[in-house]
């Protein structure tokens, strides 16, 4: 099997060139993350995540974590060294204020991270990533005490943390959760409820869990009005910072899923276990969104991960199996990798992979914007794009990431299909990620629902006008870059035909928009990508490295053609409304036959 290389060149030159990191570091509070340190940074990222937490990928797979009679959880034996070194080098730490003991740099340099890391081994960094949501909510709305207590030792990662939204009754419907918070009179809650699917909510590479749990006090609102969000510990913590009793938060069983056996997935009930209210009653989602937003992003950062790890080793492989003739090849068998429908397959995942990474690194320059530009509109500005372009990076990312592996499975043909060979596991792994953070529908329907309507349309209109830009400069270009300019002009057309048709129908027939919004969302995601990929062909000559310059052209116009012609085909499904949709009853979905 393969080793993973992390894609350093990739990600300096889209910092640079693509998505305008240099601006990032000229904001306030980031003056000493200027790209070469950033690079560096990113640098001896790379090399530990692919000497020290890659190899525990399969190994850990294969072990999976196991729950004990005693409702301990054991992780996969490679997992707890790899952790402890994780927390010595301060990986966890890097984006986090200087205050608490973080490393103080933007978020878009976290994402980096939180890709090697992901590629490196998606089930180990799922507990970083919860940890760092926890921490992202306490830093909003925790009070002064909370972030003292808590947060220097979730930052240095000696802790971890968790979200706790779902229950058994209540899915997706987090307004329907029933978790009870009676006051105990002393400013604390005792917390009873259950909750599913949660991330490393039992493990044992940390001496403590600080669980964020939403419940409701005496009294509250229906729905998601009505929620708070508690800190509840797996340890209550003593005056001087030491761990006390354990708190009655009990796992009562690990899932048994598809793939990410390393992460355990727990059930947790809380019996009266002590919890401690953040902000004010009745703040719970806001203070979830904090977490859910920054998590959404990283999750399409997942799909982008997995589908590099699975890719590279498609890639290896390829060059190695031999297999058939290669036309005009002389001799014995050729190298798959000679064979057009095998460069097809290569290529359409190099493709998407540039456009979801440009894609994720230019959202989060967008969130260091909005959080550190001291110009009130440019910030404002940016805020908008990051809520337009964050269930577009979740929903597109993860759809192309699962379609990326399943892809890289098939360079391999029957032995992908092998467990041995570990293109089984890249693909078991990426499927949750359509799913969890929100599923794919959820983030099309809150596109839909509530980003597109922002300032009446308006912001969404801006952000496309704004992509447009690219077509006058690649006119500029010279003739290598005409197809280019040609068919992104295309596909603007097609997806601001789309968005004038949601503008229009969803104040009326909403039932309609929601209809078209899953294929609505991937219109976006494709022209976001091709203008992305374009910005980049336009930067490759400013690198001095021809190579490099090529390979952005070839990969721009190589998505053009081939991958973005999709969008315009999109339109009559985002479009056509629910009138289908609803047609046929159960009875006739399932196929049934009335008999006269």
């Amino acid at each position: 099997m393969s080793t993973y290389r992390p894609p350093l060149t990739d990600l300096a030159f889209v910092l640079e060139h693509v998505v305008g990191y240099p601006g990032v570091a000229r904001l306030p509070g980031y003056e000493h993350a200027d790209l070469d340190t950033v690079v560096d940074l990113l640098e001896q990222c790379g090399d530990f995540m692919a000497k020290v937490v890659a190899p525990t990928n399969q190994p850990g797979d294969v072990e999976g974590a196991r729950r004990q009679p005693d409702g301990s959880v054991v992780t996969p034996a490679p997992f707890k060294a790899a952790y402890r070194q994780y927390v010595d080098a301060g990986w966890g730490s890097v984006p986090f204020p200087e205050e608490f003991g973080g490393g103080a740099f933007p978020w878009s340099v976290n994402l980096a991270i939180q890709e090697m890391t992901a590629s490196a081994n998606m089930a180990f960094a799922l507990c970083p990533l919860l940890t760092q949501g926890a921490i992202d909510a306490l830093l909003h709305y925790g009070d002064d005490a909370q972030k003292q207590r808590y947060l220097p030792k979730m930052i240095s990662g000696e802790w971890t943390g968790t979200m706790n939204l779902t229950e058994p009754q209540a899915g997706s419907d987090v307004g329907a959760l029933a978790t009870r918070a009676a006051p105990n009179g002393d400013g604390t809650f005792a917390i009873t409820g259950q909750k599913i699917f949660i991330t490393y909510g039992e493990h044992d590479l940390a001496e403590q869990i600080v669980h964020l749990v939403l419940a409701r006090t005496p009294g509250a609102p229906a729905g998601t009005r009505g929620i708070s969000c508690f800190i509840v510990p797996k340890f209550l913590v003593n005056e001087d910072g030491s761990l006390g009793e354990h708190n009655p938060v009990t796992c009562l069983s690990i899932e048994h899923k598809l793939g990410i056996h390393g992460s355990p997935t727990c059930v947790l009930s809380y019996e009266g276990a002590t919890g401690y209210l953040i902000g004010e009653e009745n703040l719970g989602m806001r203070i979830m969104f904090v977490m859910m937003n920054s998590a959404r992003l990283s999750v399409g950062t997942q799909g982008l991960a997995i589908g590099e790890r699975a890719y590279q080793q498609a890639l290896d492989f390829a060059q190695d199996r031999r297999q058939g003739l290669a036309i005009g090849a002389e001799g014995k068998d050729s190298a798959i990798i000679e064979h057009p429908d095998v460069r097809r397959l290569l290529m359409t995942q190099r493709a998407y992979l540039a456009a979801l990474r440009r894609m994720m690194l230019f959202n989060a320059v967008q969130m260091d914007h909005a959080s550190h530009d001291q110009d009130e509109r440019a910030a404002a500005r940016a805020g908008e794009v990051v809520g337009l372009l964050t269930p577009i990076c979740k929903s597109f990312g993860t759809d192309l990431g699962t379609e990326i592996t399943s892809l890289a499975l098939q360079v391999y043909g029957g032995m992908g299909f092998i467990e041995e060979t570990g293109a089984a596991q890249h693909y078991r792994d990426v499927r949750i990620t359509p799913i969890y953070e929100g599923t794919n529908g959820i983030q099309a329907a809150d596109l839909v629902g509530r980003k597109l309507g922002v300032r009446g349309g308006a912001s969404a209109m801006e952000f496309i006008a704004t992509m447009r830009e690219v077509e006058a400069e690649l006119a500029s270009a010279g003739d290598d870059f005409d197809l280019i300019r040609m068919e992104l002009g295309r596909q603007f057309d097609a997806l601001e035909t789309a968005t004038a048709w949601m503008l229009s129908t969803g104040s009326t027939d909403p039932d309609s928009a929601l209809s078209g919004s899953t294929p609505y969302l991937r219109m976006w995601g494709l022209c976001v990508g091709g203008w992305l990929l374009a910005r980049s062909a336009l930067a490759g000559p400013a690198t001095g490295d021809a190579e490099m310059a090529e390979t952005q052209l070839v990969l721009a116009r190589f998505y053009a053609e081939q991958l973005l012609p999709q969008c315009a085909g999109l339109l009559g499904a985002a479009t056509a409304g629910s009138r289908d949709l609803f047609a046929l009853d159960a009875g006739r979905l399932a196929g049934a036959v009335r008999r006269g």
